[in-house]
């Protein structure tokens, strides 16, 4: 599990994927999110600009990213 420390009130999905090294660009984030390999909070999430809060929990084909 990635423990990520959040700065502010919220991170896009996409700029948390890409600040925890799971993609390599930022359209490479939008694509995995447009196809349906990241859960947010245990289920699936198509929306590119969710804004992930602490406490919330990402899953990208197993690797899972904590927000703290």
């Amino acid at each position: 599990m990635i423990k990520f420390k959040l700065e502010g009130e919220f991170i896009p999905l996409i700029a948390l994927l890409k600040a925890t090294d799971l993609v390599q660009s930022g359209g490479e984030a939008q694509t995995v999110v447009e196809d349906g390999l990241v859960k947010y909070n245990g289920e699936v999430d198509y929306r590119k600009r969710l804004k992930v809060r602490i406490g919330d929990k990402i899953d990208f084909m197993g690797n899972i990213v904590e927000v703290i």
